[in-house]
């Protein structure tokens, strides 16, 4: 019988062991999206497949950040066609494509959520930002990178002004912990990296005396009207707020 007490404790270690090997990059992180709060600027998100979790998780999120643009393109949601959604992510050029609407400049960042990192989709959009002249932060397993096939002449990770390191093992699955097959990780220590990245930024900003542009629930009192000037500022150059 599984012991649930057993994936808990799994999991809070894995955390934890995250948390302490991403520290100097979670400021190192939290730095580049102070800047682009300090410059009115954007933070752009994007990743494929099951990395698409954690974009949602950074946009129109209560407790997150409005200056968020998030990177879409409905062929890499494995909800609109599993086996086509791996393909798409593998095709080279598409990253251009998803960038002709609206690009990251120098005052933005970028950040890629990818845990094998290799695929031509989110190495080419590193490679676009920092042509651009954008910083990239990429969320990614180095262990994973290292032993996935090579499908672009670069990965995430050698591309990337910053690294935070999910840590997950090659293939995700974390149980059963001697020949793990189910129970992936890479979604939870995402999400959980991006907030510790938040909360460096709420706590730094707020010390600077920063006005950090971030959501309220629209589910509690007064939430809506909260998000009104928000919503006013950044819906004409973040179309997906309509």
């Amino acid at each position: 019988m599984v012991n649930a007490t057993d994936i808990a404790g799994s999991v809070a270690k894995q955390l934890a062991d995250v948390e302490q090997a991403n520290a100097e990059a979670v400021r190192e992180a939290a730095e580049l999206v102070l800047g682009v709060i300090r410059a009115d600027a954007l933070v752009y998100t994007a990743g494929a497949g099951h990395s698409l979790a954690a974009v949602a998780e950074t946009f129109y999120r209560a407790g997150g950040l409005a200056c968020v643009y998030p990177l879409y393109h409905p062929e890499l949601l494995p909800l609109h066609g599993a086996v086509h959604s791996t393909q798409t992510e593998r095709r080279p050029g598409l990253a251009a494509e998803v960038l002709a609407e609206r690009a990251p400049g120098p005052d933005d960042v970028l950040v890629v959520f990818s845990t094998s990192g290799v695929n031509p989709y989110p190495v080419e959009l590193c490679l676009e930002a920092r042509k651009r002249g954008a910083a990239v932060i990429a969320v990614t397993s180095r262990a994973s990178v290292a032993a996935a096939p090579r499908r672009s002449s670069s990965t995430v990770a050698e591309e990337a002004t910053v690294v935070l390191d999910s840590l997950v093992v090659p293939g995700d699955a974390s149980y059963p912990p001697d020949a793990p097959r189910t129970a992936p990780l890479s979604t939870v220590v995402n999400a959980f990296l991006w907030n510790l990245v938040l909360a460096e930024v709420h706590d730094r900003g707020t010390k600077e005396g920063l006005d950090l542009p971030l959501w309220r629930s629209s589910n509690i009192p007064g939430g809506d009207e909260a998000n009104a000037s928000l919503l006013a500022k950044y819906t004409p150059i973040v179309p997906q707020l309509r």
